[in-house]
Parts: structure tokens; sequence; C-alpha cells
């Protein structure tokens, strides 16, 4: 399982993921979810990927197969270029309906053989974006190959383990947001997870793409031992509890009765 977020603010958009993997207790590793795509200088494309790994990774060989065969200007005879690649969508959801396509034939082409080993081709991919001149946007695009766009009332998007980290995206997000704000909450979301699904966990990937930049302007990997994660996770943990020992006291207890009586230490890391 895995865990991707992304947000969309009036600012820009932060998308952040975790990098584990696993096909059972015995095989876990680590492989990057997050994926950045600049085919030109008026065009960023930036892709979470969620689902069979098989699948995922065919869909990326075949998004830059196809920007590599419409950027070959002498290309075979046999060689057919693609209709519709990155490098020449005029429309963000033009992309992701795209994505979509390529998602679909790969699962359509592995699919039985798959299912038929007990396992699944399906995939999920979170596209954010922008292309000079228009709005940045964000898109989650199903493994059926249909997108949703978010929006202002709803700002964040989700794909693989959302449960546990959308409480703080519920409270929290919302389009006026900074962009160091919402790579902070991302982290947040992200390092709930882990501390809640095994599947998830560390190293996390952030970036952060400024409204009409065209270019990301930072792109983060925190590793479990890094510093800006350990201090994230630990004050907002300490912050939840304190937060807990405030509440109102019920009306059968004491006036005195402490409110910070045996508070845990929440000293603890991201996972």
């Amino acid at each position: 399982m895995t865990y991707c977020v992304g947000l969309l603010l009036d600012q820009g958009l932060v998308m952040a993921s975790d990098s584990r993997t696993n096909a059972g207790v015995d095989y876990i590793s680590s492989y990057s979810k997050l994926h950045v795509f600049q085919p030109a200088p008026d065009r960023l494309f930036v892709l979470l990927a969620a689902g069979s790994l098989a699948t995922t990774q065919e869909v990326l060989n075949r998004i830059q197969r196809d920007l590599d065969q419409a950027a070959n200007p002498n290309p075979s005879p046999y060689q057919q270029s693609p209709r519709v690649t990155l490098l020449n969508v005029n429309y963000l959801f033009e992309a992701a309906t795209y994505i979509g396509q390529v998602s679909l034939a790969v699962q359509n082409e592995h699919g039985s053989a798959l299912r038929q080993a007990g396992a699944s081709p399906e995939a999920s991919f979170i596209l954010g974006g922008q292309i000079a001149g228009q709005a940045h946007g964000l898109f989650l695009i199903y493994s059926q190959g249909n997108a949703i766009e978010a929006s202002p009332e709803t700002p964040y998007l989700q794909i693989g383990e959302s449960k546990y980290g959308k409480p703080a995206l519920d409270r929290i997000a919302y389009p006026g947001l900074s962009l160091d704000d919402g790579a902070r909450l991302c982290l947040v979301s992200l390092a709930g997870t882990a501390r809640s699904n095994l599947t998830v966990a560390p190293p996390f990937e952030v970036a952060i793409c400024p409204r009409d930049k065209i270019a990301l302007s930072y792109r983060l990997k925190l590793d479990d031992d890094s510093p800006e994660l350990q201090g994230i996770s630990r004050s907002w943990n300490e912050s939840l509890t304190r937060a807990f020992y405030g509440l109102p006291r019920f009306t059968w207890e004491p006036v005195d009765t402490p409110t910070n009586a045996a508070v845990p230490n929440t000293s603890t890391t991201a996972t």
C-alpha cells in the first residue's frame, strides 16, 4: 500500500508521497512515487502514483516513450507518433485524460494474467501542474481511466491508504493556506498515516509548485531520521496530547482535577 496527497492552494500546489512498497511481510522496499515531467518550458506536470507497481512503472515508461517519440524530428517509418502527449496537450484536463487512457491500456494488457495469479493490475494517480496562461490544477485519475478535479471546496486529493491522514486535512486544508504550511500539513498527514499503518513509511517526498512559476521551488526527500520530519511529527503529537488533556471537564469531576495528569511522553519519530 502507499499514501499520496496533493493540495490545490491559491499560491500553487503541494504534492507529497511516501516511498514504501510491499509484496507481503517478507518483501518490503522503497520506490519513488513522485514523478516530475517538464517536456517544455511552458508546462510542468507532477504525477503521484499508487497501486500496482508494475502498472505504474509501465505507465511512466509509456509517458516518457511518447515524449521521446514526439520530440524526435526524424522518426523511423515504423514509428507512429502518438496523437496526444504531455508535450502537445492544451489543457491540464487533457493531460489527465491522456494518463488515464495510458493507465487503462496497461491494465487491460496485463490484467487477465495478473488476476489469474491473484494480483490486481489497478493503479491510480494524482496529477498536478500548470500550462502557461492557464490556472494551475490538480486531478485524481482513477484506475478506470476517468478523473476528477480538486476545487476550492475540496482543495485536497488522496490516493492509497488515505483514511488515517484525512482528519488533519479536513480540519486545516483550505485554499488560502501558504505553500510552506501546505507542505507541513502534507507531512503531518503522511506521518499520521505511517503511525497507524505499517505499509506506509518514509522516505517521504514533497514537491512545492508555486503558481505561474512553471517550476518546482523545492523538492524534499525526508528519511525517518530527518530532523525536519522528526521535529514536525514530535511537535504535532505533543500538541494533540496537550489539546486532549485541555478538554473541558465533565460536570461530575472535581473542579480542581488536574488537566495534565499523567501526560505521556509523545517524543516519537514519524512512524
